[in-house]
């Protein structure tokens, strides 16, 4: 029996910033330290987090006055921001992904220029929420779609003015089936200029595709409420493996693996490595001591911190 590990998998570079973010904000200042949502949709680090005295909330009214904030990765939308500028805080942070703030640029410019969007994404994902709160044009509209049926349901005011955008986590193969079905009932409508769709998730489904091919059973790791982990189940599921997402090696079924020559991991772009190490240490325990890292892309990104944190690190 042989375990397989995806390549790349786990944190990307909008994690990574996020999480330094709080990082410094608790070395900075101490506890607590609010944060507008999950800072990262990962139960661990969440759970590690408020160990160390973060609180998670979408309520204004549990933010202490004096004290510091910082927005998810996911973004937050323009009406939160303004609300949060009455609250008299310390300081600010904005943990933003760099990618999805450059898609809110996008958003707002359009919403200036009369633009009308069709925005494919995830009805009640964080960062489809920030996202279409960017749009303030009353004449025209940003209109969410998860379906090729939704297209066709569309009201648009003016189809000569406009354009997609997509929510960076998506799958790119359902994606491109959803763009051409609105080309089919839009065929002058304007792409976005940005591949909305992160590098990280990109990588992290071809990697899948090329574990699929590979392996007897896949094991991906992260959390429910993680969209791109839930993209990388589902593109395994299609290709016809038994897939199952985990949190930790908690949630793994020994049944699973009965009869299985070759097991596959990935993990989603919010994971840290000491879970997947746990992991592999579990099927150790199992007997289970080949492990074998595939190739894959090298991803060599990395964001700067915000201005306002990086000055006070320099003090």
């Amino acid at each position: 029996m042989k375990i397989l590990l995806a390549n790349p998998r786990g944190f990307c570079a909008g994690v990574e910033r996020a999480i330094k973010i709080v990082n410094y904000a608790l070395l900075i200042y101490g506890p607590p330290i609010y944060v507008w949502h999950e800072i990262v949709h990962n139960e661990f680090i969440i759970n590690e987090f408020k160990k160390k005295g973060v609180i998670f909330t979408e309520n204004l009214k549990k933010i202490r006055k004096n004290s510091i904030l910082i927005f998810s990765a996911h973004g937050v939308s323009e009406k939160i921001k303004k609300k949060v500028k009455k609250l008299h805080l310390k300081n600010l942070f904005d943990a933003t992904c760099p990618l999805v703030s450059n898609i809110h640029m996008e958003v707002k410019k359009a919403s200036l220029n009369n633009k009308e969007i069709i925005f494919i994404g995830n009805a009640g994902h964080q960062e489809v929420k920030g996202t279409i709160g960017q749009y303030y044009n009353k004449n025209g509209g940003i209109y969410l779609v998860e379906s090729k049926k939704d297209i066709w349901k569309l009201k648009i005011k003016n189809e000569q003015n406009l354009y997609y955008i997509t929510q960076t986590t998506l799958s790119k193969y359902d994606t491109m089936h959803i763009v051409k079905e609105i080309y089919k009932r839009f065929p002058n409508i304007q792409s976005s200029k940005l591949n909305n769709i992160c590098y990280a998730t990109i990588n992290r489904q071809e990697a899948i595709y090329n574990l699929a091919k590979k392996t007897d059973i896949i094991l991906i790791v992260g959390s429910k409420n993680s969209s791109n982990a839930n993209r990388l189940k589902e593109i395994s599921e299609k290709i016809g493996k038994p897939s199952y997402l985990i949190n930790s090696y908690h949630d793994i079924n020994i049944k699973w693996i009965k009869n299985i020559k070759k097991i596959g991991i990935t993990a989603g772009a919010s994971v840290p490595n000491i879970i997947i190490d746990n992991i592999i240490t579990f099927f150790k325990k199992q007997g289970i001591n080949k492990i074998i890292e595939l190739n894959g892309k090298n991803e060599n990104v990395n964001f700067k911190l915000p201005r306002n944190l990086q000055k006070l690190i320099k003090k």
